[in-house]
């Protein structure tokens, strides 16, 4: 259950929540879209600080940012493919890719340079997460 704050933010800014399967028709629907990933804001109080920037965020790009709330039962299954590991956070994708994630709350200059960069057209699409990787080396020798 999403924060009063929370709810608040998608009523008055006419955000979507979107769930695993609406998330992509969202995504083609706009070159460039910011997706809010709250986590638990009981948990996570930082939620209700970037619920407060985003609004301001969606203002000083106009036109250029849509913006969407990802429903908490649906983060599990976008966290990885969007990059996020760490609630609060905000992505900004270039249709379906992720090109930035913003974990927590952030300095709002650092908001304005950072968001700048991923929505220029050359910003590279971040790379798939990394699988963990083991690794069993076998040496023979005498042990003394």
């Amino acid at each position: 259950m999403p924060s009063p704050l929370i709810r608040a933010l998608a009523v008055r800014a006419g955000l979507p929540v979107l769930e695993v399967g609406t998330v992509d028709d969202f995504l083609a629907a706009t070159p460039h879209a910011l997706l809010f990933f709250t986590g638990d804001p009981a948990q996570r109080s930082e939620a209700a600080d970037v619920a407060v920037v985003l609004p301001e965020l969606l203002a000083a790009f106009a036109g250029r940012l849509r913006a969407g709330i990802i429903a908490r039962a649906a983060e599990p299954a976008l966290a990885p493919r969007f990059r996020v590991a760490v609630f609060p956070s905000l992505v900004i994708t270039r249709g379906a890719d992720p090109v930035g994630v913003l974990p927590r709350i952030r300095d709002w200059p650092e908001y304005l340079v950072r968001i700048a960069q991923c929505l220029a057209a050359d910003a590279p699409v971040l790379p798939p997460a990394a699988r963990p990787e083991v690794r069993i080396v076998h040496t023979t020798g005498a042990v003394a």
